[in-house]
């Protein structure tokens, strides 16, 4: 049984398209059992996500422990074009501790497979970016072994959403070649509930189910471990955490 001690991709009021605050997640993951939780707002190119001001005080001004559970203090990048630009500024992403980076429709028009698969891979060539953000959606199509063997050689971090497993399609399908590749790679990864409501905060049943039926490793699920998790932060951005 795969299990999570903290979700890693959650959202609050500070996007306009979320519903609980801060503190009502915080206590949802302490309800849990969760040791940390991930504050991972949309950057402001998304209609309705946070302000550069969130991303440039919550480091300094939020405490470390909110109702008992470890806030790790991130963004989710909006990726803005198939050369790599994202929209929060380089040293305010090196300033955070957990940052994703995500294709969103109404940042980016789609284009082709081959444009999709390179803006993936210059994703990746950024230092600054810890996670590869939901790429199991249909929405942004792309070649899957050589943008994952891209993730590998930058060191980076594939998310396994649950969220994205509620949109029909190919997404399963994509989510299961991905997880598939992960383990042959041994590209470690992370179960995210992407989370827009407390309640939801750790729900995590889909992705872990998935996993489970292809036998995924579970060593490679860095939120499967405490210790594995920090380690992991602290190694790939240099954060004190």
């Amino acid at each position: 049984m795969i299990n999570i001690v903290g979700d890693t991709h959650t959202h609050t009021v500070a996007c306009d398209h979320a519903h609980s605050t801060l503190l009502e997640n915080a206590r949802q993951a302490n309800k849990l059992g969760h040791a940390f939780l991930c504050l991972t707002e949309h950057a402001p190119a998304m209609p309705g996500g946070a302000s550069r001001l969130h991303f440039g005080t919550i480091v300094g001004n939020l405490p470390r422990v909110i109702e008992g559970v470890t806030i790790i203090k991130g963004v989710e990048l909006n990726i803005l074009d198939y050369a790599g630009t994202v929209d929060l500024p380089e040293q305010m992403i090196a300033g955070l501790e957990w940052v994703i980076a995500s294709y969103h429709p109404p940042c980016l028009e789609a284009s082709t497979t081959a444009a999709h698969t390179r803006g993936w891979i210059k994703i990746a060539e950024n230092p600054h970016i810890d996670v590869i953000g939901h790429c199991g959606r249909d929405w942004f199509e792309f070649e899957h072994r050589p943008a994952l063997e891209a993730f590998k050689a930058y060191g980076k971090i594939v998310e396994i959403n649950t969220h994205s497993l509620n949109f029909g399609g190919r997404c399963r399908q994509n989510c299961l070649k991905i997880a598939g590749l992960c383990a042959e790679l041994e590209i470690p990864v992370v179960l995210g509930s992407d989370a827009h409501f407390c309640d939801l905060v750790g729900n995590v049943t889909g992705a872990a189910a998935m996993l489970e039926e292809i036998g995924f490793p579970k060593e490679l699920v860095l939120n499967g471990d405490h210790d594995r998790f920090l380690q992991t932060v602290r190694r790939t951005g240099g954060r004190d955490i």
